[in-house]
């Protein structure tokens, strides 16, 4: 059995990623780069990257085809675009990455440290209203908050 973390340790053996700067670099080359935000709404409405794309992560291999409910033409139609995976800390967008490069996308890569590490650069978030949002608010936001039921139990053996 893997854990999350062997799973995204495993997609990163074909997955390329950017780091922020190098993204923002990016950006600035190709205006035409797909940068594909695959957090759930609640999130990508309080922050994301202007012009981002929202898929969440649970309908992404769906809106990729055509004739599902969840289709979402302009990322079917990016198969040969340049698109970035974006996510709160670059662990969702590699295996986002890593299912869309299995689809058929030929120039995909993840935001290595996701919006986390975005933010860390000091680059700008927008809320969903296009209001740029603070970054000590974007800070606070992004500290884990793990609660104690979630919390690994004394003793716990992973089963095998």
């Amino acid at each position: 059995m893997k854990r999350f973390m062997e799973l995204v340790k495993d997609c990163l053996t074909v997955v390329k990623e950017h780091m922020p700067w190098d993204l923002e670099e990016r950006m600035q080359e190709n205006p035409d780069i797909l940068l594909v935000d695959v957090r759930e709404p609640y999130e990508y409405d309080a922050m994301h990257i202007e012009g981002s794309l929202m898929v969440p992560r649970g309908i992404l291999e769906s809106a990729c085809e055509w004739d599902y409910e969840e289709t979402i033409p302009e990322l079917v139609m990016a198969r040969d675009r340049e698109v970035v995976v974006v996510c709160r800390s670059g662990q969702r967008s590699v295996l986002a990455a890593h299912s869309l490069q299995i689809l058929g996308y030929k120039n995909v890569a993840s935001l290595a440290t996701g919006l986390r590490g975005w933010k860390d650069y000091e680059l700008p978030l927008v809320d969903k209203d296009g209001k740029e949002v603070d970054l000590d608010f974007a800070d606070e936001y992004f500290t884990p908050h793990v609660r104690e039921d979630q919390l690994r139990p004394e003793g716990w053996v992973d089963p095998v």
